[in-house]
């Protein structure tokens, strides 16, 4: 199991204290927690060296200190080496359901898949405004069990070691500070002809700090994942019908979003963010078409 940190210690205690509470149907594999700290300083180092007794499973901590997650993500892999069938990826601001393993392993087996990947549920840190509530924004797509993906994000996922043999590259480096590496890593994977599949029962709880639940960073979120879809699909086939369809997109969702806000009036205030955040898509959209980069990850919320 993988974990890439970046100054968020209590969080970091909370997901290996819950990675110890993990349980198998029948025997249990052999396990082990690797965590990737990205803090040059090595912040995690003393809460790993806190934990490593408590810990179920053998826990190994290592410092890349060349800032930006696909470096860390990369770093956990190389790791691993070549002594695991498996690499399973969660991040540090999540705890699985104690099933959440033993039902990654069991749904790759059934399905004979390369990459499967799970549902990420909100948890919510403190109050939260009810038209954050009313308008789900933290709540992500789930499918039915054995559904068939184009892509999987490494919040919660587990791969098939050999796969990272035949493919170029791992995660793309370029993509440090933007966010959309994994995305842009499992589309590539999924081109490349290997299986992903999802498993609805392999939960992960997220925490969602305090500081995400606000207008400002919900708008900001959409344009950042936007800006990204637009530089991925560039990266992976760039020609001019696809910057075409990303500006003909761009422009539908910001029409859209210029729609859909004045409704907020009417059907209240989680109406008007929707709105906002289509607007704010389509423009990461047209900024990631025009070259612009918007590196969201400078920034760290949550402890």
């Amino acid at each position: 199991m993988c974990v890439a940190t970046y100054k968020r210690l209590k969080g970091l205690e909370r997901l290996i204290v819950g990675l110890s509470e993990l349980a198998f149907s029948g025997d249990p594999p052999y396990v082990e927690i690797i965590v990737v700290d990205n803090d040059a300083d090595g912040s995690a180092m003393k809460v790993c060296e806190e934990l490593r007794e408590r810990s179920k499973w053998p826990l190994r901590c290592v410092v890349e200190s060349r800032r930006g997650i696909p470096f860390a993500r990369n770093r956990a892999i190389e790791c691993a080496g070549e002594g695991f069938d498996y690499i399973a990826f969660i991040d540090d601001d999540e705890v699985p359901q104690p099933r959440w393993l033993d039902e990654l392993l069991c749904i790759r087996e059934v399905y004979n898949a390369d990459v499967v990947t799970g549902p990420v549920l909100p948890r919510f840190e403190g109050d939260v405004p009810r038209w954050i509530v009313k308008g789900k924004f933290f709540d992500r797509r789930r499918y039915i069990t054995g559904t068939p993906l184009v892509h999987a994000f490494t919040g919660n996922v587990l791969i098939r070691c050999e796969i990272f043999s035949p493919m170029e590259g791992l995660f793309d480096e370029r993509m440090a500070l933007t966010g959309g590496s994994d995305r842009h890593f499992f589309r590539r994977v999924a081109r490349a002809g290997f299986k992903i599949v999802w498993a609805d029962d392999a939960i992960v709880h997220e925490w969602i700090p305090q500081s995400r639940t606000c207008f400002k960073w919900l708008v900001q979120r959409f344009f950042r994942v936007g800006n990204a879809a637009s530089w991925i699909e560039l990266d992976l086939t760039p020609s001019w019908s696809t910057c075409c369809v990303l500006a003909a997109k761009g422009v539908v969702w910001i029409a859209l979003g210029a729609l859909l806000a004045p409704c907020g009036l009417l059907g209240g205030f989680h109406v008007f963010v929707r709105g906002a955040r289509y607007v704010a898509y389509g423009a990461g959209m047209l900024s990631g078409l025009l070259g612009g980069r918007y590196e969201e990850y400078k920034e760290t919320h949550g402890a």
